[in-house]
């Protein structure tokens, strides 16, 4: 089955099977108005090409840690300038959070380099804590 834009139409056994997604998660995300597929005969679901980028979002987007009623926010705001607010406000959570993330990697390598029967007693790993204990 061909979309009105000449792409292939998939099911959304097809769709999911694409991303290693249970069906169910599809139907879900439809029903949190994240996705809105096509309807053919007997109510069946059909996704085209614009649908796999949505779902590539979605995932992304969960990946950064994002609810699902945030990615909401981000993708169904019409207004650009209200939708770069959204992106900026989650462009910097993300960037906070990946800060966190550095720090806590820095933080068990330290760990993995000490020689110590216990790493928390070690100069080297408390040098590396200095800035959470002075906050």
């Amino acid at each position: 089955m061909k979309s009105s834009d000449g792409g292939e139409m998939m099911s959304i056994g097809e769709i999911a099977g694409r991303f290693g997604l249970p069906t169910h998660v599809l139907r879900h995300w439809e029903a949190m108005r994240l996705l809105a597929p096509a309807r053919v005969g007997a109510d069946r679901r059909r996704y085209d090409r614009d649908h796999l980028y949505r779902v590539a979002v979605i995932l992304r987007a969960k990946e950064a840690g994002f609810s699902l009623a945030d990615i909401r926010e981000m993708i169904s705001i019409g207004d650009p300038e209200a939708r770069r607010d959204v992106l900026r406000r989650r462009h910097a959570d993300l960037t906070r959070r990946v800060a966190q993330a550095r720090s806590s990697l820095h933080m068990i390598e330290c760990a993995l380099a000490c020689d110590h029967d216990d790493f928390t007693g070690c100069a080297h790993f408390q040098r590396s804590l200095a800035a959470k204990i002075d906050a």
